[in-house]
């Protein structure tokens, strides 16, 4: 559509291609601007407005020292713990809440209870078995025994995954108590049962690795924001753990290698010499250095020892402990700098996952740890492990991933970059939640969403291209136009998620990639995130505080951004609506009578009239020219001496700037913009000139402030634009690109057109053989 305006003389104009703000007919507002403040809590002195811990803020503390045994023969850990609690809140406390987390496997658990199943065409025993819960297995925690520090019965009350222990005396402020329990359960098998621990045997060997996790009774935290965070443990919504100091003895077979949260204390015990002059020098070695060799560990595969010993482990101000234990385990290890302290990044791996283990492991925690602390803190504790358990699960200094190449050693890329993948991720927690301690039982996205983020820098600088599976905007668009009764907002309970995986890690992720790479930019995104991390390393988080503290320490305003990405399930859709061609009226009666007449003369003709042409019709006038008159002769579109008077004084008025401009082409546009999705974003549009040259416009997010449906903005171009295109580099997880161009694109689709017989197209059937197998076969 073309529009024509005039230049009021005066008016100043700039020479670049400039965009004005441009009235609405309609207003609409349902307060997607408005501010957050009624939805996050109150600050107090615990919690301050600017998102940081307040001045009286404080946090509870439990130190455990625990004896614990593996029957690698019955596949049973038994424990025994001394809990000192400290309670460090304003209240005083009349009793104690444990977590059993292991009682999710129970017999009678609700976990089982509460998930659908379906049964489909086909099934076997084992499906069936996992719908009941494997009644063949003795699942939970079994508690032997609660006593106080004189060996004193305490009463306690188990509560599904919880367990109160009732004080004999109030907990007041700045005291402690101690208490012990003794306790077993029998160790799952993780590969038929799942689960982020366990055990898993190869049938090969008949050797099996223990990944110990949620195996020891552990405290509840109890804080300012809950009280007693004692929600029970369903399986999806993680730990919420309190910080302490760790003292763990651990006795396994004598032949197996222990990998452990901590620090060993007595290597001479458990060790070789030549393993311990291995491990000193890998501190300062450049690659990994090998301390236990495959040739090792395939040797003690072919017998089990039958005596045991004591793995000594100590960790200081950690949530947590897990351990894996194997006589299968390959164990390399390197020292990384972390900014003048040397950390030991280490690897424990069965020979199954060999060569990619072996090449690509302790490296991927190395760079983790590097990436990480120059996004967040510097890593803190001594060592940071990966143990190949064909999972992917996090704790304090260990986790647990996947890995393993086929037989033959060779792989294919999902294998690869999903192994480097799951290692910066599961290393990467150690930050978010086991130093930045969120509350994983509530929120996901908090521990999930943030990590899954700095995984994707970690990925993105391990090399170029890196096929990172969340982060960019466009990975989430198939998530965000989805049915709106299987999404949930982020800001949903972790039991209560639907779609966990896009829902607690890609969204967060690709929102804060949006707020960093789009919205904020690189230099205040990484300075506000940076402070978060140190503001509440080591403390307990809530979202306000991630919230409050993004602002305030960047000065950007992103209530909107969080109430619409994170409180709310609507899309980004922003269409082009419109585009009107406003043409310069140069009130020059000459120019605009020629402009007009040649516009009427391009006006497409009425069906009568074409008709009466094509019949050379003679009209009544045309017989009779005694008919005519003025009016026979007279265009309106013919400019007067009023119109060149007119003229006159308009030139007369302009001053030396609208002559200036005036003596240059422009090209004026106004461009309507539709919010077709309701979740407000900023206007990224690209307008392509005629010439082949293109600009970039970024229009914050705030121009929906007064209006969220539909907003205009007009562009005066030196060029004339040929094409209009919104986020032409896809960052803003627009889930329809069909109207981001104007004039539209007619969508292209492919065809083959063949016979049938001879001329079929030709296939190739690759069966399953990966690239590195395909490429071994074709040089043979």
């Amino acid at each position: 559509m073309t529009k024509t305006i005039k230049l009021v003389a005066s008016l100043f104009i700039t020479l670049a291609c400039t965009s004005y703000s441009f009235g609405q007919k309609e207003f609409y507002n349902n307060n997607k601007f408005k501010q957050l403040d009624e939805e996050l809590p109150t600050p107090n002195v615990y919690r301050t407005g600017a998102g940081a811990p307040g001045p009286e803020y404080w946090q509870q503390q439990a130190d455990y020292v625990i004896e614990a045994t593996i029957d690698e023969d019955k596949k049973r850990l038994t424990g025994s713990e001394t809990v000192t609690y400290y309670n460090n809140s304003p209240e005083v406390l009349t009793y104690l809440w444990i977590q059993l987390d292991q009682n999710m496997r129970a017999t009678d658990s609700d976990t089982y209870k509460i998930r659908q199943n379906h049964i489909g065409e086909k099934t076997n025993i084992n499906q069936l078995a996992a719908i009941d819960g494997f009644p063949e297995y003795d699942g939970g925690h079994k508690i032997q025994k609660v006593t106080d520090a004189s060996g004193n019965a305490l009463k306690y009350t188990i509560n599904k995954t919880m367990m109160r222990i009732d004080l004999p005396k109030e907990l007041k402020k700045g005291e402690t108590f101690t208490f012990n329990i003794d306790w077993y359960y029998n160790i799952n098998d993780r590969l038929l049962m799942g689960g982020r621990g366990g055990y898993e045997t190869f049938a090969e060997d008949g050797n099996t690795i223990f990944t110990i996790t949620q195996w020891f009774p552990r405290m509840a935290v109890y804080d300012d924001f809950n009280g007693w965070q004692n929600k029970q443990f369903l399986g999806n919504g993680e730990f919420a753990l309190t910080f302490g100091d760790y003292d763990v003895k651990i006795t396994v077979p004598s032949d197996h290698i222990v990998a452990s949260t901590g620090e060993l204390q007595n290597p001479k015990d458990v060790l070789t010499s030549e393993q311990i002059d291995l491990f000193e020098k890998a501190k300062t070695s450049e690659t990994p250095v090998v301390i236990v060799s495959q040739k090792e560990a395939t040797k003690k595969e072919k017998s089990k020892a039958t005596d045991t010993k004591t793995w000594h482990y100590k960790a200081d101000n950690v949530r947590d402990f897990a351990f894996g234990s194997s006589r299968k385990f390959i164990w390399d290890a390197m020292g990384v700098d972390i900014n003048g302290k040397t950390v030991m990044a280490m690897s424990y791996y069965p020979k199954e996952a060999n060569p990619l283990y072996g090449q690509y492991s302790t490296e991927a925690v190395a760079h983790t740890l590097e990436v990480y602390s120059k996004y967040t803190i510097d890593y803190p504790y001594p060592v940071a492990i990966s143990v190949e358990a064909s999972n992917g699960m996090e704790y304090p200094m260990i986790c647990f991933n996947y890995g393993r190449p086929e037989k033959d050693g060779t792989y294919s890329p999902r294998i690869k970059y999903g192994m480097i993948s799951v290692i910066i991720h599961e290393v990467g927690h150690n930050f978010f939640p086991m130093i930045v301690n969120s509350d994983e039982r509530q929120w996901t996205w908090m521990d999930e969403g943030l990590n899954t983020f700095c995984q994707y820098l970690a990925e993105q600088e391990w090399e170029d291209g890196y096929p990172s599976r969340r982060g960019p905007a466009e990975n989430i668009v198939n998530y965000m136009k989805g049915e709106q009764n299987n999404i949930v907002p982020i800001m949903t309970n972790s039991e209560s998620l639907k779609q966990f995986g896009n829902n607690a890690y890609g969204k967060p992720a690709t929102a804060l990639n949006i707020l960093r790479e789009t919205i904020m930019g690189r230099e205040l995104f990484d300075y506000a995130f940076k402070e978060y991390a140190q503001r509440w390393a080591f403390k307990h988080p809530k979202p306000a505080d991630f919230y409050r503290t993004m602002e305030d320490a960047s000065a950007v305003d992103l209530d909107w951004f969080w109430r619409g990405w994170f409180f709310t399930t609507e899309p980004v859709d922003i269409s082009i609506k419109e585009v009107t061609v406003e043409e310069l009226d140069t009130q020059n009666p000459k120019v605009e009578v020629a402009k007009r007449k040649a516009e009427r003369d391009t006006q497409p003709k009425d069906i009568t009239t074409i008709h009466n042409e094509e019949a050379k019709l003679v009209t009544r006038v045309d017989e009779r020219p005694e008919l005519k008159d003025f009016y026979n002769s007279y265009d309106p579109l013919d400019a007067d001496l009023e119109d060149y008077e007119n003229y006159k004084k308009y030139k007369a008025g302009l001053n030396e700037a609208d002559k200036a401009w005036l003596a240059k082409k422009h090209f004026v546009y106004q461009v309507d913009f539709e919010n077709v999705g309701g979740l407000p974003m900023p206007i990224i549009i690209e307008l392509q000139y005629a010439d082949g040259s293109s600009d970039k416009k970024y229009i914050p997010a705030e121009i929906w402030r007064k209006d969220d449906k539909v907003v205009s903005k007009v562009f005066v171009c030196e060029k004339e634009v040929t094409q209009f295109v919104l986020d032409p580099n896809r960052e803003t997880a627009d889930i329809d690109t069909d109207n981001n161009y104007f004039p539209r694109k007619p969508e292209v689709s492919r065809f083959q057109l063949y016979k049938s017989g001879a001329n079929q197209p030709r296939t190739y059937d690759s069966g399953r053989l990966n690239p590195m197998q395909k490429a071994k076969k074709n040089k043979k």
